[in-house]
Formats: C-alpha cells, sequence, structure tokens
C-alpha cells in the first residue's frame, strides 16, 4: 500500500508538471463527450500534444468537468498507391476505419533500457510519431496489477502498471490514436496456460474478488480518462480461454468479467464517452471450443461488445477457418470481432541473445522469414478481417526490439529496466514458468523495427492497404526442394524450383543449375544428409549476385508403403477385409497404444476374429525388397494365426509372429521379395478368438537391392 501510494503521487506530480507546461489557457479545456479542435501540425508538435493530454489526477471529483482532451494531428492515409520497395497488394474494400493497432507496452522500459527509434530517414523520432504516420491508428497496452516484488524490483515483460499504461497512452493520444486498455488482472502475463491472481486478491472469496476487480478496474479507467487518455476499448481479461484471475470455472469468470464490464460502462458513462469492451480469446482452430465458450458467455450473460482472437498465422490455423470462426461469432451471437494479436517475422537470426519464439521450423509455406513476407502476412491477415466483417487488427509488440549490444550479454539491463520477457524478481510469482525461463525478449525478430530502432518497411503496411503499392517484381524467396534418394540408386535432382514473388501474383517455377563440386560430394552408397546450393537460372542469372537456392538431399532407405504408420487422415490405400458381420478394426488414436507418432491399426472383439489389412503397389522398380512391421498384443492364445505377407505375382511368402503383451514390440520381417512387373501386395492377417486385442503400425518396404 505504500508503494501504491507514492507512486499516485509522483503521477500526480508528473502530472501537474506537465500540465502547467502544455496548458496555457482554457481555451484546451473541452465539456465529457465533445470533440475539442484540432492543433494544427503548424503550431503543435506530437511533443507538445503530449503534454496537452495531461491533467491534475489530484482531484476526487467523479466527474470529467476537469479533464481536457485535445486531438493530435492527425497523419492521413494516402488517396493512390505510392511507390516503395514491397508490394502490398490493395484491400479495395477496407474501410479507412478499419483498426490498424500497434500493442505499444514494452516501449517505454526499452527506451529506459537505452534503445533509440528513428524514422524511415534516420532521424531519431518519438516511435508513436513514426507509428503513426506509417498508418498505425490505435495502440494497446497491456496493465498489470503490481508487477514488483516486495523490494520493488520489476518482473519484467515491461513492468506495465497503470502508471505505464498512462504515460504510454498520453503519447499514443498525442498522436492521434485511439487506445485499447488491456487489463489481465494478474500481477505478470496471463494466457492460456497461465492465470495467476494478483498477489492483493488471494485468498478473496469470489465475491471480494469481483468487488476488488470492479475498483481496480474502475480507478485505472478514472486516472487514464482524467489523464487524458483516449480510451475506446477496453479489454476484460487477456487470453482467457482457460480462466481469468485464479478462477477457472465459468460461473466464477463470468462473475468477474461482469464486473469488469460494470466499471467500464460506469465510468464511460461520467465521461461521456464510447468505450467497447472486449473479451479475449485465443486458439482461432478450435472452432467447436470457441463456440462452447460463446454460449457459455450468453448463457451466464456476460456483458461485453467484442469478441476478440489471437491469430498468429504459424500457430492458428488457415484463414478460412479463421474467418468461419468469426462469421459464427457475429452471426449467432450478434458481436463484433476483432484481431487482438498478429505478428510475423522478418528474420530468424536472434538479435539479443535470449532466443525466438518463432524459428525456421515455424515458418509456414505462404511466407519466408523476409520484410516482405513479414508485411505480406500482415496485409493477408487484415484481408481476412476486413472480408469477415471485424473491426481491425492489431500487431502485437511491434517495437520490442533489442537492448544493449547483440552480441553481449544484456541481462543486467533486462533485470533494471525489465525490458525482457521476464525478470528474476518474477520467480517468487510465478516460478513455473518465469522463474524458470526468465530472459530477453523473445519477439525481436518479428518487430517491425530493426535492431537498431529503424523501421522497417513493413511497418507502413497499414497505410498501404487500401491501394496498395507500386514496387518492381523482385524475388522474396525461394522454397528449397528436399530430395529423397534411395541407398545405391541414381541421384535425381530437380530441375525446376518454386519462385516466389513479392507480387505473389507473379509466382513461379524456374530453371535452377545445381553446383556441380556439391553434387560430386554426395555418396550415395550409404545413408547421409547434404545441403547442395546452386543458383536460379533467370534474367539475373549472370549478374554479379544471382539468387541462390540451397536443397536437402536425404540419402537413406526409402519406405515405399504410403501411410505407413496411420498417422494421415486419408487411410484409403488400406484396404481391410474381415469375416463376419462387424468390424472388428480401427485406426485407433491413442499415442499409448501406438509404436511411434499417436495413431496405429486396432483390434479387439467381443467375437472371434479374422480379418486382414493390405496395401497394393503398381509401379514398383523392379527388384529385391523387404517388409517389416510392428506389433504388440495379449490375450491371444497358441491357436491363433498371425502373419505378415507378401505376394508378388503367383508367390506369396509369409512371416508368423506371436501376441507378447502390452508394450512388448514385435517386428516380423520377409526379406529377399522379388518384385519383377512392378506389382506386390502386402498385409498382415489375422485369425484368433475373441477378445484378442493387439495393435499393428510403421509397416516398412524397403528396396535393398
Amino acid at each position: 500500500m505504500k508503494r501504491k501510494n507514492l507512486m499516485t503521487i509522483l503521477l500526480t506530480m508528473t502530472l501537474v508538471s506537465s500540465s502547467l507546461a502544455g496548458c496555457s489557457s482554457d481555451a484546451s479545456q473541452t465539456e465529457p463527450g465533445t470533440e475539442a479542435a484540432a492543433v494544427s501540425p503548424e503550431t503543435s508538435t506530437p511533443e507538445t500534444a503530449a503534454a496537452d493530454v495531461s491533467t491534475d489526477t489530484g482531484s476526487d471529483t467523479d466527474t470529467a468537468t476537469d479533464a481536457q482532451t485535445t486531438q493530435a494531428p492527425m497523419y492521413p492515409l494516402p488517396d493512390a498507391a505510392e511507390d516503395a520497395g514491397i508490394y502490398v497488394e490493395p484491400i479495395p474494400d477496407i474501410s479507412d476505419d478499419f483498426i490498424r493497432g500497434m500493442d505499444v507496452s514494452s516501449i517505454l522500459v526499452e527506451e529506459k533500457s537505452g534503445v533509440k527509434y528513428y524514422s524511415a530517414d534516420g532521424t531519431e523520432q518519438d516511435v508513436f510519431t513514426t507509428m503513426a504516420q506509417a498508418g498505425v491508428n490505435y495502440a494497446r497496452i497491456r496493465v498489470w496489477n503490481d508487477p514488483f516484488d516486495a523490494d520493488g524490483n520489476g518482473y519484467g515483460g515491461g513492468n506495465n502498471d497503470l502508471a505505464t499504461a498512462i504515460e504510454l497512452g498520453k503519447r499514443a493520444t498525442a498522436n492521434g490514436m485511439k487506445v485499447c486498455i488491456d487489463f489481465h488482472y494478474s500481477d505478470f502475463w496471463a494466457d492460456p496456460k497461465k492465470q495467476i491472481c494478483p498477489k492483493a486478491w488471494e485468498g478473496m472469496t469470489l465475491e471480494e474478488k469481483a468487488d476488488a476487480l470492479y475498483e481496480f478496474t474502475k480507478d485505472s479507467m478514472t486516472q487514464l480518462l482524467d489523464a487524458g487518455v483516449d480510451v475506446g476499448m477496453v479489454q476484460v481479461g487477456n487470453e482467457t480461454n482457460n480462466g481469468m484471475a485464479g478462477e477457472t470455472q465459468i460461473p466464477n469468470i463470468a462473475r468477474l468479467m461482469n464486473a469488469g464490464s460494470k466499471a467500464v460502462r460506469e465510468t464511460a458513462t461520467t465521461y461521456g464517452k464510447e468505450i467497447k469492451v472486449a473479451l479475449h480469446y485465443t486458439d482461432a482452430t478450435d472452432f467447436a471450443g470457441l463456440d462452447s465458450i460463446m454460449y457459455k458467455l450468453a448463457s451466464f450473460q456476460v456483458d461485453y461488445d467484442i469478441f476478440a482472437l489471437s491469430y498468429y498465422p504459424y500457430w492458428h490455423g488457415t484463414f478460412e477457418n479463421l474467418q468461419n470462426v468469426m462469421a459464427n461469432i457475429q452471426d449467432k451471437y450478434g458481436k463484433e470481432t476483432l484481431i487482438a494479436e498478429t505478428a510475423y517475422c522478418y528474420t530468424t537470426q536472434d538479435t539479443d541473445g535470449s532466443g525466438n519464439s518463432v524459428n525456421e521450423g515455424d515458418l509456414i509455406d505462404a511466407y519466408g522469414a523476409t520484410v516482405q513476407s513479414q508485411s505480406t502476412a500482415l496485409r493477408d491477415v487484415c484481408a481476412a478481417a476486413s472480408d469477415a466483417g471485424a473491426l481491425g487488427v492489431f500487431y502485437w509488440e511491434g517495437a520490442w526490439i533489442t537492448v544493449g549490444d547483440v552480441n553481449a550479454d544484456n541481462s543486467p539491463i533486462w533485470e533494471e529496466f525489465g525490458s525482457g520477457w521476464a525478470s528474476s524478481y518474477a520467480a517468487d510469482y510465478d516460478p513455473n514458468d518465469a522463474g524458470k525461463y526468465y530472459g530477453g525478449c523473445s519477439w525481436d525478430n518479428q518487430a517491425l523495427f530493426d535492431a537498431a530502432g529503424k523501421p522497417l518497411e513493413s511497418l507502413n503496411t497499414y497505410k498501404w492497404l487500401k491501394y496498395g503499392t507500386n514496387a518492381e517484381p523482385a524475388i522474396d524467396m525461394v522454397n528449397a526442394p528436399t530430395v529423397t534418394c534411395n541407398i545405391g540408386a541414381t541421384l535425381e535432382l530437380p530441375e525446376t524450383v518454386d519462385v516466389v514473388y513479392n507480387n505473389r501474383a507473379l509466382n513461379t517455377s524456374l530453371p535452377v543449375e545445381w553446383y556441380e563440386e556439391q553434387v560430386l560430394n554426395i555418396d550415395t552408397a550409404k545413408s547421409g544428409t547434404y545441403e547442395i546450393w546452386g543458383r536460379i537460372l533467370d534474367d539475373a542469372a549472370d549478374s554479379d549476385q544471382p539468387t541462390e537456392v540451397s536443397c536437402t538431399v536425404n540419402v537413406e532407405m526409402l519406405n515405399y508403403v504410403a501411410n505407413p504408420s496411420f498417422e494421415d487422415a486419408d487411410t484409403s490405400m488400406w484396404n481391410v477385409s474381415y469375416e463376419g458381420d462387424k468390424n472388428p478394426t480401427d485406426f485407433q488414436q491413442k499415442e499409448a497404444d501406438a509404436h511411434t507418432g499417436e495413431y496405429a491399426f486396432h483390434f479387439w472383439s467381443e467375437s472371434d476374429m479374422d480379418f486382414s489389412i493390405e496395401q497394393e503397389f503398381t509401379d514398383l522398380a523392379p527388384g529385391t525388397y523387404e517388409l517389416k512391421a510392428s506389433f504388440q498384443g495379449g490375450d491371444i492364445d497358441s491357436t491363433a494365426n498371425m502373419e505378415l505377407y507378401a505376394s508378388a505375382g503367383d508367390t506369396v511368402t509369409s512371416e508368423a509372429f506371436t501376441a507378447e503383451g502390452y508394450g512388448n514390440w514385435q517386428e516380423p520381417t520377409i526379406s529377399a521379395i522379388t518384385v519383377t512387373d512392378g506389382t506386390l501386395t502386402i498385409g498382415m492377417h489375422i485369425q484368433c478368438k475373441a477378445k484378442g486385442w493387439g495393435t499393428a503400425d510403421d509397416f516398412t518396404l524397403n528396396k535393398i537391392d
């Protein structure tokens, strides 16, 4: 309590000082709910405007008669396509009011850590001005209740208490942005994995916690609005799929949400402002799960306007599924939709020595780790959201970049200023996550600024959404092929590669020349993995810097069985036949019963069983083959007939096996299968008494000669 009072006093002193410095007359005063006259860019800068939105928070009044709202200079969107170094495909029907948002929560601690931000021409400039000039019209700011330990050490991740939100919100407002306040109702990160109750609310009953949440929300909103922050939206919770503020039961969560919503509604009425209430969830891939959440929210009459989603292309499925989810929310439940978080990387390199959340293995085929692909990914998310009728999109933490020296140990800076995702001081509050993995920023390679603070061209994507850009055709990325060669076979490399351009409409296949000396180093007589390089043979091939592409070559024993482990949903290549009226088999999803993966071919019945599973081949190269399979089973006596078989022409070869109990996998093998005309049938036949059981998995057919 003492520390909170001290923070309030310091905040009040800061706001009073700012008010005295920036307000010269009563002309800037406005009635609640009215718009102040626009500040001319010729007479006011973003810096002076930031001072103009300050006011004394020491007043005890419940009205906004002393609040000041000064509109900052605006940066209009283009009215035609602009020339640019990256290509943005236009979205002609997108609204100028479409939310082009940015989560800005880490900016203050970044600056305290020594980070400087620049304009496109390299001039040091307020990052909010740079973002506003690039089309950002909405700032999203998280708020934690008390992200400090008992000694006042910050937990990190921005140390986003209310005072930080006010300072960031004032700067956003000064640059013409509206503000979304994202209450986590936790002292640190809240997400689907954790919704830790604030320290001050521990041990409270549900009603006491709801009252505390209401008071915290209302007090926070009052201070924000008194400071002149143009709040247009409030999130009551952050990614609350599995709980909020330590509560996990839907009735309790609904009670807390309504307490927060009530506080927002009352404050908005007092200040004569329109402020929308958003609830925030993630996992857009789970249509049924989100529909169930919506149904429960309606059942408990939770008061809100917007159902907001986190959507990261590399984690959350297709655009089509996303649009289906949003359409269901709007049409079935009558709620507005919003993408509260999205991002994509411009590089896979780590710029701060702390690792990245998204790496090479997370990339999806449509986008590479380039500035162009980052822009295209953001544009495509916006197009999908706009087409689905969503309010807009927020890019998550686009300015969270490297602090200190890229090659140095920056942990002292992260610890002191809270500019890493977590500091060691968070260990007592969040021992299972932050306490184990505290460190720097894992988001730096997904920022819209480079490691030195200069904006990437992808930052301008928002302002170019409607009319797009004029850009010379250029290769954005080349999809590197992977080739698998059977041991002892002749290596065949692709003659063309798929080339992705900045303008995706130009995508094509182009001839490629592989560097001969690297190809000659591949030994196909033994297993191994090689990476070779070549160059694309296009108009630029004769230049000093041709476009190069890599190819991964795997030399291994090829398995000719299609869907050999039953992991693919399409099992049509497998033919199952059985005696009797009931099929005793199924493709079972149960990792504990599979040899590898999650699926296996399973059988059990209360009746005696006689069945086979087989696969046919018609185009095998002539030669000698070997067949293997994995099997486990039990409750099968010695009268059973179980065999792995291969049929080539008139020759049938089989290998009998037995059931040795759960987890005791057998590997029946048939060697020296001769194929002459390309045809072969492989399979497994089992005849056993009732209540016998088993699973077969990992069929392998290799050419050995």
